[in-house]
């Protein structure tokens, strides 16, 4: 496909093109596949509703053609004319699979959306990407990893993918802002609606700096069955996934299988075997998955370019899951040194870190205080600590 340049121009849709197009998506009856073959079919959606009515019978039986032959109801038309008017806003795109902006990642897939909904910086689409998904209900150390991944990896000149959901998602996309080569999240509502509302500030930034994209129409609320769906889009769009963080039973896993059924290299960050958050990803590791330490081997894995920076190695995971230190360990009070070390990278109760150090109850959660405080350690659900290093 071309690319925008002073010689060669894009061409971009006008309003009664992508008006057919909306009126193709909205048609009841009418999935992907449907549309696709449609397409494969009549060509562009001009040459489809300009057909003969035998002939679309003929391509999808005598109901789904009077659906289509008919005029738009009051609130398919309604919803056009929001979309229209909305895709002349600056920053605003909607991206056909007849337009040369739409993501040639996307092409590769089984069943790529006939339109994408994007706002923000559309080239961003077309780069090396690299998805970064995980648990929505992250622990420190994976929020830590997912940001410090996804900065190092950003530098090194990939776009880094993620779903704009608690967490990882969130983490990820946080770590490639302050890269040249941004970040883009793919969303599983209608592109005016952010989901979760807390990132409405998170949303705004990545539309600055980078791109959010969706395959439902405006004003599509979220919907559980939508999300599973979008994950086959922040899969195909990247060159490979990276799973950090992910349960046994988790949606990870599942964009991690879409990604392999799609052809992309899935690698996994592993964990602290006790860690019920690292089961999804040692599965992953079972299952074939790359193992990642640190984010050359992520860029060894998938073959892009040199890296901008030399400090690629600063995003490294040691076995036992162990963060940057945010403090110094010279740094670490005497007193609370010998505490910190028993803590180890596994999650730990009280008794045994008592049954460790010999320290009495009292001085014990004194010190436990006195190292979360300084970000030395993560306490865990169900009163558990594990040390941050």
């Amino acid at each position: 496909m071309p690319s925008a340049s002073a010689a060669t121009p894009i061409i971009v849709n006008t309003d009664p093109e992508l008006a057919l197009w909306l009126k193709l998506q909205a048609t009841p009856g009418v999935g992907i596949e449907t549309a696709l073959r449609l397409l494969r079919e009549f060509g562009l959606p001009a040459a489809m509703f300009a057909s003969a009515p035998a002939a679309l019978q003929q391509a999808v039986g005598p109901r789904l053609a009077r659906a289509l032959l008919a005029p738009p109801s009051p609130s398919t038309a309604a919803l056009i004319a929001q979309t229209l008017a909305w895709c002349r806003q600056p920053g605003n795109f909607m991206l056909t699979l007849a337009d040369p902006r739409y993501p040639r990642a996307l092409l590769t897939i089984p069943d790529p959306p006939i339109l994408l909904y994007a706002w923000g910086r559309v080239d961003l689409l077309q780069r090396p990407a690299l998805a970064v998904v995980g648990s929505r209900n992250a622990t420190a150390q994976g929020i830590a990893d997912a940001e410090r991944f996804s900065r190092a990896l950003g530098d090194a000149g990939l776009t880094i993918i993620s779903g704009l959901a608690l967490g990882i998602d969130a983490a990820a996309h946080a770590g490639a802002l302050p890269t040249q080569s941004g970040t883009v999240a793919v969303i599983g509502t209608g592109i005016d609606i952010i989901y979760p509302a807390r990132h409405r500030a998170l949303a705004q930034r990545i539309a600055a700096q980078g791109c959010i994209v969706s395959e439902y129409p405006l004003g599509t609320p979220p919907i559980a069955s939508n999300f599973p769906r979008r994950n086959r889009l922040i899969s195909g769009l990247a060159r490979a996934v990276l799973v950090i963080e992910a349960a046994a039973q988790s949606g990870s896993l599942i964009t991690a299988r879409v990604a392999a059924e799609q052809g992309r290299d899935v690698l996994a960050l592993p964990g602290s075997i006790h860690a019920p958050l690292s089961r999804g990803c040692h599965r992953l590791i079972k299952q074939g998955a790359k193992l990642v330490e640190c984010a050359q081997d992520v860029l060894d894995e998938i073959g892009t370019a040199e890296p901008a920076r030399n400090d690629l190695d600063a995003a490294t995971t040691p076995t036992e899951q162990s963060p940057p230190a945010p403090t110094p360990s010279n740094a670490i009070a005497p007193e609370l040194a010998g505490l910190h070390a028993a803590l180890g990278f596994a999650p730990v109760d009280a008794d045994a870190l008592a049954q460790r150090t010999g320290l009495d109850a009292a001085d014990l959660s004194a010190q436990l205080f006195a190292l979360e405080m300084q970000g030395l350690l993560e306490v865990l659900p169900g009163g558990r600590y594990r040390r941050l290093d």
